[in-house]
């Protein structure tokens, strides 16, 4: 319940309940790849980071995806097994060399690049599919991409290595072992429901598979063990990580992680909000703030967290930030909410169920002066409410509201008093010295706008927030506090 993080590896299940239990917990560490036994949505919804350690067991997973290509080729555990009994049977496991023969590896992130070339010094012929590889960076280490109906039929052996998602359940099946070369052998070393096992027990007794070799299955242990036992399967209890060097590194690499988050020095391993590995940079962090800011101002202003928001990055600088300024102006229009903690994991979930729809566009051409940083739009549509903002140093600062521009952009930090009234109105600001000398309040930064309709915008930093307003509202056309 007091814990800020917390890291698992793949026996704990960090469910929703949990997750509710943990009152302030930020963070959820996988030391490892899949996150399972994580509820990724629930941790999502209360705004917890989710991150896991992929490079980790890489290397690990990959030796065991060829040891397991090996142990097919030659039936290795089969003859040991037989030794145990006593026997002496030549004959019975006669193999075959993988030089020549055809490895299909589907996947060909890390660890499916791994296994290609190491197979490759066998004398395997690699070919493979990925739907994010470009063929030119597959090329590069030795793998011709094709397209899956040509792999079907060329394949000696076939790998696995994807993510399990619902386009990849059931990846090899009745209809694509149809397809394949008689007598293919079979490898899954990634996730249980790539391979459909009730398919390949089919194709096993058939023949069409000549045998397959699995580290993972559907439900783990398998408590169906018609696989397991059959004679042309080779089966480990789910080992691709089970080695001293990926647990020591997964252990190492997830604590560094939570680390390097806490100290702002970055995200990496992002499971639920990759766009957010870039908003923890130290340039980034003064842009989340005002994005923030100008979310809190359009909501006040607007006296609504309905509607449309249009966010509008403008500048090169900016121009692959909406990814995490999106979810800061969520935020903003979501904060003093109905909502728990708003944060940048949870907010455009949480603003699409309060009914506030977010979008985002980007333009490269900025006015001067604010070329060189950018500049920062919100707009609640079919209103004429609006706030513009830039980062000044390391200072988020308004530039406009409402069509009204600062001059001298006014910071966005602390307690402000924000008003608008008839101008220049030269009866408020004498009321508000007169409130915050009785409050024992500094007036610490004064700002007013251009005269928009005659009417004047003011914004006005202080060292503590007023209680009472009531002293100031006849003099002002309207008026509100933020605390940022």
């Amino acid at each position: 319940q007091d814990c800020d993080g917390l890291i698992v590896r793949s026996a704990t299940k960090v469910t929703a309940d949990v997750l509710e239990a943990a009152e302030r917990l930020q963070v959820v560490g996988r030391a490892g790849t899949g996150v399972d036994n994580v509820d990724v949505e629930a941790a999502t919804r209360k705004g917890v980071l989710v991150m896991n350690t992929p490079t980790g067991n890489s290397l690990s997973a990959a030796e065991l995806t060829c040891g397991m290509i090996l142990c097919l080729a030659r039936q290795i555990p089969q003859a040991a097994a037989s030794m145990k009994e006593g026997k002496w049977d030549r004959k019975k496991y006669m193999g075959m060399e993988l030089n020549g023969k055809t490895l299909g590896v589907l996947g060909l992130g890390r660890i499916g690049r791994e296994v290609a070339t190491r197979m490759q010094a066998f004398g395997m012929k690699t070919i493979g599919y990925d739907p994010i590889i470009t063929p030119e960076a597959s090329a590069a280490f030795g793998v011709e991409q094709l397209p899956l109906e040509q792999i079907w039929p060329c394949c000696d052996f076939i790998t696995v290595h994807t993510p399990l998602l619902p386009s990849t359940t059931g990846l090899l099946n009745d209809s694509t072992f149809a397809k394949c070369r008689r007598g293919v052998q079979v490898v899954n070393c990634a996730r249980g429901g790539i391979v459909d096992e009730g398919a390949l027990l089919r194709a096993l007794r058939s023949g069409q598979c000549g045998g397959a070799a699995l580290d993972v299955f559907t439900q783990e242990p398998p408590k169906d063990r018609d696989l397991v036992n059959h004679p042309n399967v080779i089966c480990c209890p789910h080992l691709g990580a089970s080695t001293q060097e990926a647990q020591s590194r997964c252990g190492k690499e997830i604590a560094m992680q939570i680390v390097d988050m806490a100290t702002g020095k970055g995200l990496a391993g992002i499971v639920n909000g990759q766009a957010l590995s870039k908003a923890f940079a130290p340039q980034t962090k003064p842009w989340i703030a005002l994005a923030k800011a100008l979310g809190m101002v359009l909501h006040t202003v607007g006296k609504q967290a309905q509607g449309s928001v249009q966010v509008c990055t403008l500048g090169t600088p900016l121009r692959d930030a909406g990814s995490y300024l999106t979810p800061a102006v969520a935020a903003g229009m979501l904060a003093g909410g109905a909502q728990k903690e708003v944060t940048l994991v949870n907010a455009l979930l949480l603003a699409q169920e309060a009914g506030l729809k977010v979008t985002t566009t980007h333009g490269d051409m900025v006015a001067e002066p604010d070329g060189s940083t950018g500049l920062l739009q919100v707009a609640l549509q079919g209103t004429q409410h609006r706030a513009a903002g830039m980062v000044q140093g390391s200072t988020p600062v308004l530039r406009e509201i409402n069509g009204a521009t600062f001059k001298q952009p006014a910071p966005l930090a602390g307690p402000i008093l924000i008003y608008r009234a008839k101008g220049p109105e030269p009866s408020a600001l004498p009321v508000l010295a007169g409130l915050l000398g009785k409050a024992g309040i500094q007036l610490q930064s004064y700002h007013s706008s251009g005269t928009v309709a005659g009417e004047q915008w003011s914004v006005v930093g202080l060292s503590a927030p007023l209680s009472n307003l009531g002293e100031l509202k006849p003099h002002v056309t309207e008026v509100f506090q933020l605390h940022l």
